[in-house]
């Protein structure tokens, strides 16, 4: 049964010959990849290798994973699983963070810019000084 392993850090360089090369050392590599940008052309930095089998792929792993290759110390793991994704564009989910929805604004409930808070009628400053009108 082949093994799928990933390959971090490369770089811009390297190409599938380079880790064929590099991996073939360790065992028999049924195929490679390195992932190119769409928009660039350039290596994104990180690739797969396919090795025949799981010993190869664990004595590669083991040999490998800090390696130095071109300069630069490698990530070298067992693959995950690819995570399905939902059809169509880029989604984005939900990302969170503290702008906007219901406490108003950039600076969340403490007034800041947009709302949120009682700013006493003075723009949104302060939050907790309306009580006290805009004497300060």
């Amino acid at each position: 049964m082949a093994k799928n392993i990933y390959v971090g850090n490369l770089t811009w360089t390297t190409s599938t010959d380079d880790l064929n090369a590099l991996f073939g050392q360790h065992g028999q590599v049924a195929r490679s990849q390195v992932i190119m940008d769409r928009e660039t052309g350039r290596s994104r930095g990180f690739g797969f290798v396919e090795m025949v089998s799981d010993q190869d792929a664990t004595k590669a792993i083991e040999a490998l994973n800090g390696f130095q290759f071109q300069n630069r110390a490698l990530t070298v793991n067992e693959a995950r699983p690819r995570e399905e994704r939902g059809p169509g564009g880029s989604g984005g989910g939900e990302r969170g963070g503290d702008r906007g929805g219901s406490r108003g604004g950039f600076g969340g409930g403490r007034g800041g810019f947009g709302g949120g808070g009682s700013g006493g009628g003075r723009g949104g400053r302060g939050g907790d000084r309306g009580d006290r009108g805009s004497s300060y």
